[in-house]
């Protein structure tokens, strides 16, 4: 014969203790680790994100990464930083990266840092040339123009015109955007400058010898003064002989 067992009220608490007891445990362990504390620093955030080698090793001989890194932890204005991918350097004319003094290639990473944070929106509505720590923005310096097309963000240097292809990490302080070109400035790659207009052609020397050509200098060439002088010499001759005939017949 079947018996109905009837739960105590005590076996009933038990029970709902259990069972929060194993809901709270399954929580916590899906609960994610948090990140560890320290400060920001911007290759070891290109390392994680990969294909950035060329990048962190010019950040590491200039030491910009450094600089970088010190002014975002004591600042508070923030910083963006457009980089290009290990492809986008090996796509550069073979040997232009070692043509470039140290200076140069200082100028050309700061090119690529902006010193203020940036969010994909605000780089749709920023004013033009946005200014980089490479500094002078003039048209024949470091002139930096960023453009949209719906969603896409360009980016166009005068001598590059690139895409934002991806967004690689941020934080509110810190935006690193990926490019596949690297930014290339015009004074460092744009058109070389207009060879000078040539010098007026010299006017010739006002005087008896004005029908004498002259030399780039002004001064008569050789030749024309030894017909002048030639031709002053025969004229002498003719008079002299003139006289003479007319002596004899007196």
């Amino acid at each position: 014969m079947a018996t109905n067992f009837r739960p105590s009220p005590t076996f009933k608490f038990l029970a709902l203790l259990l069972t929060i007891f194993q809901c709270t445990t399954t929580t916590l362990a899906q609960a994610p680790v948090p990140a560890p504390s320290g400060p920001t620093n911007i290759t070891k955030i290109l390392e994680k994100a990969g294909q950035f080698t060329t990048l962190i090793r010019l950040m590491k001989v200039t030491q910009l990464g450094d600089q970088i890194n010190t002014q975002l932890n004591n600042s508070n204005q923030g910083m963006t930083v457009f980089a290009p991918t290990d492809n986008a350097f090996s796509s550069l004319k073979p040997g232009t990266l070692n043509s470039l003094s140290d200076q140069q290639k200082v100028s050309l990473l700061q090119f690529h840092v902006v010193p203020n944070y940036l969010t994909n929106s605000q780089l749709q509505t920023v004013s033009n040339p946005l200014r980089t720590q490479a500094g002078d923005t003039a048209s024949d310096k470091f002139p930096l123009n960023v453009t949209t097309s719906g969603n896409q963000v360009n980016v166009s240097t005068g001598v590059v015109d690139t895409t934002v292809s991806n967004s690689i990490y941020t934080d509110g302080s810190l935006a690193v955007y990926q490019l596949d070109k690297v930014l290339l400035p015009m004074s460092m790659f744009g058109p070389a400058s207009p060879a000078p207009a040539p010098e007026p052609e010299k006017k010739k020397k006002s005087g008896a010898q004005d029908d004498v050509p002259a030399t780039d200098d002004g001064s008569v060439s050789a030749d024309a003064s030894g017909a002048v002088v030639f031709g002053s010499y025969l004229h002498g001759l003719s008079v002299g002989a003139v006289a003479i005939v007319t002596m004899l017949c007196l």
